[in-house]
């Protein structure tokens, strides 16, 4: 569980405030760092949030509007000025090939970054492997966007009194478990199954199916709310969500741990969006703070 926290860099819609930068968001994943929609600015929250690029292995953008990429030029130099050793992957809406291609070649600089592009045609798995599925749903945006989830692999949690009462420590611990069985011991006797931690990211756009379904069991949802209710045929006009709508989704979805965001410069009181997502979410409610460090919820028991 050491190292799975959110660092949010940035929380402020269409334009940054004196206190709010444009998007940024770092989920830190064990040996794994998603870097989401970084807005313009994300190079330098970095430097102020003590978040090397090397803590960067993927970058995910949901979309191409401004708030949401024009950090892209910098983190890719930066990737070439640090010398980043490890393969980066950028995930993206193809549509946007030459928005990104454009993004990444912004100015002329030396690039040795070894940087893949795998771009989101459609719904479906982008990656696969021991840490986890990454995956992408089509939400429902003026320009084509994508949402993000997360989910570490079902295992089992070890029982230590079990373990002893067996004689089986050291070593022997982690060959049971790869092997499933040592000697006259199974796993099933000494463990008891263990959900994998689920994460999902949903930026801008009207309710839809795929918010729901990105949402389903989350653990920690991160959501924009970029109105509050008073203003929602303005967020209905222009693709978003109101705190009010977000918490409806973690409420039905069984989400744990519910991260506001993406609000827009009309708001001086970021407690108001707290307040609204009470109304219908009894679980935890973070209202997001730029450079805030944001850990998932401990394993359910």
């Amino acid at each position: 569980m050491a190292g799975r926290e959110l660092v949010v860099l940035g929380t402020a819609s269409q334009a940054p405030t004196r206190t709010r930068n444009h998007n940024g968001y770092l989920l830190r994943w064990d040996g794994e760092g998603f870097l989401f929609d970084p807005g313009e600015g994300t190079q330098r929250q970095m430097l102020l949030a003590g978040v090397p690029s090397s803590a960067i292995t993927r970058i995910c953008l949901t979309h191409f509007h401004g708030d949401h990429c024009l950090g892209v030029p910098g983190i890719v130099q930066r990737l070439s000025l640090d010398g980043v050793a490890h393969p980066v992957v950028a995930h993206y809406p193809a549509s946007g090939r030459e928005y990104f291609a454009r993004l990444r070649h912004a100015s002329s600089f030396h690039e040795v970054a070894d940087l893949w592009e795998e771009p989101v045609e459609r719904d479906g798995v982008l990656a696969s492997g021991p840490a986890g599925v990454l995956e992408a749903r089509r939400l429902d945006h003026p320009v084509e966007a994508f949402g993000y989830r997360f989910t570490e692999p079902d295992g089992r949690r070890m029982l230590p009194g079990r373990l002893a009462e067996r004689g089986i420590s050291g070593p022997d611990v982690g060959r049971l478990q790869r092997e499933g069985v040592l000697g006259q011991v199974r796993l099933e006797d000494v463990s008891v199954p263990r959900r994998g931690q689920r994460f999902a990211f949903v930026m801008d756009t009207r309710l839809c199916d795929a918010v729901y379904a990105l949402a389903d069991g989350a653990d920690m949802l991160v959501i924009e709310s970029t109105f509050l209710t008073a203003d929602e045929p303005l967020a209905r006009t222009y693709g978003h969500l109101t705190a009010r709508q977000a918490a409806s989704v973690a409420a039905d979805c069984g989400v744990r741990k519910l991260v506001l965001t993406h609000f827009s410069q009309r708001y001086a009181d970021p407690a108001r969006f707290a307040e609204e997502a009470a109304e219908v979410f009894d679980g935890e409610v973070v209202v997001a703070e730029d450079l805030a460090r944001v850990p998932l919820p401990p394993r359910r028991g």
